[in-house]
């Protein structure tokens, strides 16, 4: 038996959750071989048992445990940005919505986790759910992806290699290591039909939103270098380390006047500016943006703002541009 602290309207409380003892629901404790220990972020990370009230934090999380097909062990989710995949949205359904937006810490321990889990490290803080020490503490284990550590600069680049990895781990923690590696041969299946050996390679810059503003494009080690170098491009400003999303100008993008742009689509935020035919309306009027080559050459395609992020999306994103690439014949 687990015991979780829970502080509700001021009152510290205590919940009693009964450990997962694997697929045979009728086993009363793990057996050793369940628990499993490991690093991340830095830290040593220790689950008893596979999980069995899990929360997500965002909707990135949401998603990699649905394709991992741990639904069931789930508990509650937040932060939904987009619709979510057409193949998970019965299971994603099925997962109660804790909070739409970012989840409050009496939010989350309402939900009596076991377990907690995002990609962006950012929720961890005392003015969100609380951080990993306070939830340690609670006796709730929580993992963050390398990628999105909080208070820290990631420890290396985004690749699809650190994405299975993750996956690895998270088959580990919830006991569907089979799984996870369907997941992982699935996608390096997509990887292997999209890479391109290329003697020289098309560059590409990657416009987030500029909208009111300067652009906000990717920088260097993000998952937007690791997509184009699947596809055979490279990412125009791979150079740019000061943030994986730097702001630049027109005319910085414009002396490096890029092959291919590639535009972030963000409707489902419903802002101005945030939808790929409002991005590719302002390429065309404006009048540094609209004499780029890749803009008079018609070389702009739309991809999913959600899938320039580490997450389950970024394999479709492969998919997407390595056909928009063939279809082009921007390598010829």
């Amino acid at each position: 038996m687990k015991m979780i602290p829970i502080i509700v309207g001021g009152a510290l409380l205590t919940a009693g959750l009964v450990a997962c003892g694997g697929p045979d629901t009728d086993q009363a404790t793990a057996s050793p071989a369940e628990s499993v220990t490991f690093e991340n972020c830095g830290r040593e990370l220790h689950v008893d048992s596979p999980p069995e009230r899990a929360v997500t934090l965002e909707q990135n999380a949401t998603e990699i445990l649905l394709a991992l097909g741990v639904g069931d062990q789930m508990v509650g989710q937040g932060y939904q940005v987009d619709e979510p995949l057409p193949e998970l949205a019965e299971a994603f359904d099925e997962v109660p919505v804790i909070n739409p937006e970012a989840m409050s810490a009496e939010q989350l321990r309402e939900a009596l986790p076991d377990f907690t889990y995002s990609t962006l490290g950012s929720f961890y803080s005392a003015d969100g759910v609380g951080t990993l020490d306070e939830l340690d503490s609670l006796g709730v284990p929580s993992y963050v992806s390398e990628t999105g550590c909080p208070g820290a600069a990631p420890s290396s680049p985004a690749s699809f290699q650190g994405l299975f990895d993750e996956y690895r781990d998270l088959g580990r923690v919830f006991g569907v290591e089979d799984s996870a590696e369907q997941l992982i041969a699935e996608q390096q299946q997509v990887l292997d039909e999209a890479t391109r050996d290329a003697t020289e390679q098309p560059t590409a810059v990657w416009i987030y939103s500029f909208y009111n503003g300067p652009p906000i494009v990717a920088g260097a080690g993000g998952m937007p270098s690791a997509i184009s170098e699947a596809v055979g491009l490279r990412n125009a400003f791979d150079d740019v380390t000061s943030s994986a999303w730097p702001e630049m100008s027109w005319e910085q993008i414009a002396q490096r006047d890029p092959d291919v742009i590639v535009v972030a689509d963000l409707s489902s935020r419903g802002r101005p500016g945030d939808s790929a035919e409002d991005k590719i309306t302002q390429l065309r009027s404006d009048p540094v943006a609209s004499n780029l080559s890749a803009v008079r050459g018609d070389r702009i395609v739309a991809l999913s703002g959600t899938a320039m992020d580490p997450s389950i999306r970024s394999i479709d994103a492969v998919a997407e541009l390595g056909d928009w690439v063939s279809a082009t014949g921007v390598f010829q």
